[in-house]
């Protein structure tokens, strides 16, 4: 057993002995694991406390009151964990706090420190944090599905790696690995993984952070940065789920000018949005359609999402140029569409091409495939589908998330599982 001066101070009712392979661990014990059940199950044997590393030289607080001067290795056995005690039928799309987080630190010195996993809560920042005083920050998104015989399952994490990196050279910044990110998304996945919906229920979403933590007064890159990740069980991003959304264009208000950040995932890209997409909401609509800046006429995305137009066997889609996030949902339903004998083109398409199509559809890692019932633009609405879905929407949206949820083979090499 440790020393006692190591566990000093701790609440008996928030931590765990659990034995190990080689002595007994002490574990906190997970605000969502709080009944007699969850207490005696939540004990993974190869989960092991290393002592006398405070979670503060990560300047992240612990979940529980309780400070405890130890971190979590990223050791974990196969053990099968019980799946969370929640309502898989009700989820949408919110925040659920779920166990674990993983943060991994990057010095003056360009590298980044080995990650290790820390209850999930909230985090400590300097107030001239680059983060918050310049917005030097990435985010990305990917989800995990778990598999009807229970492994879970991530989709083409090395692309949202990548995506970070390109995003981190436009902002200063330095960015993990491939090797690093993804690694780090396994390792948290698997933390998490009784947070993972049954199949069929929806998905874990995973949200990779990367931020300007270090202080900084002048406007510069900051001295310091953190790359975070936390995942969160979700189901569908609209309230509508798969029912065809209404959209309406937005010709004023833009969401990314040539040579701007509008093609990497940078937080102020999202900021910017919120205006229009508030409005919009209040006047009943999903979302938002941008058109570009310069013309005003040329599609661009939605808030959050990257769009598609149909006519006759012809699937288009605007052209990345720097002003449109390269969405991975986006390329991956481009090769499925190919593969299913559709022309797909990338280009700019105008306004007028949009309201003569004969079908629309968004996608994003959070909606997969969104179809769109209607567009309203400069006051007059367009119709696509009367009742229900369009046939090509429903046809790729089946074709990738029976392949992201492993119900068909995967013949692009697009499905890493975790065992």
């Amino acid at each position: 057993m440790e020393s006692s001066a190591v566990f000093a101070g701790l609440h008996p009712t928030n931590y765990l002995l659990c034995p190990s392979r080689n002595a007994s661990t002490l574990l906190p014990l997970p605000a969502a694991a709080a009944s007699s059940s969850d207490r005696r199950r939540f004990c993974p044997p190869s989960l092991k406390l290393q002592k006398e590393v405070p979670f503060a030289s990560w300047n992240v607080q612990s979940a529980s009151p309780v400070r405890c001067n130890a971190i979590l290795s990223e050791t974990y056995s196969n053990e099968t964990f019980e799946l969370a005690d929640i309502e898989w039928d009700d989820l949408g799309f919110g925040i659920t706090p779920t166990d674990y987080m993983y943060i991994m630190k990057c010095t003056r010195d360009g590298n980044f420190s080995k990650g290790e996993l820390q209850r999930f809560g909230n985090i400590e920042l300097n107030p001239s944090a680059g983060i918050l005083n310049y917005g030097q920050g990435l985010f990305e998104g990917l989800k995990a599905y778990r598999k009807q015989d229970g492994n879970i399952l991530l989709f083409r994490p090395e692309e949202n790696a990548l995506r970070m990196r390109m995003g981190a050279e436009r902002m200063c910044m330095p960015s993990p690995t491939v090797e690093q990110f993804v690694e780090a998304v396994k390792t948290t996945v698997l933390a998490n993984k009784r947070w993972v919906p049954p199949s069929g229920k929806g998905s874990l979403y995973i949200r990779p952070l990367l931020m300007g933590s270090g202080a900084v007064l002048g406007l510069a890159p900051a001295p310091e940065y953190t790359f975070l990740i936390y995942v969160s069980p979700v189901g569908n991003y609209f309230k509508e789920g798969m029912a065809p959304i209404n959209l309406v264009v937005e010709s004023e208000l833009h969401r990314a000018t040539p040579g701007g950040t509008g093609g990497v995932k940078t937080i102020g890209n999202y900021a910017a949005v919120l205006k229009a997409q508030t409005a919009a909401k209040a006047r009943g609509y999903s979302d938002v359609l941008y058109l570009d800046c310069v013309h005003k006429r040329y599609l661009e995305e939605v808030s959050s999402c990257n769009i598609f137009v149909v006519k006759g066997n012809v699937i288009s889609t605007p052209a990345i140029k720097g002003t449109i996030l390269p969405g991975i949902t986006r390329k991956s339903i481009i090769d499925v569409a190919r593969s299913q004998g559709f022309q797909v083109e990338e280009r700019s398409i105008s306004v007028d091409e949009l309201l003569d199509a004969d079908e629309v559809f968004c996608t994003g890692t959070a909606v997969v495939v969104s179809p769109v019932g209607s567009v309203t633009y400069l006051g007059e609405r367009i119709s696509y589908v009367d009742s229900g879905i369009g046939v090509v929407s429903q046809q790729l949206y089946s074709a990738l998330t029976r392949l992201q949820m492993g119900l068909t083979e995967d013949k692009m090499n697009w499905v890493v599982e975790l065992k």
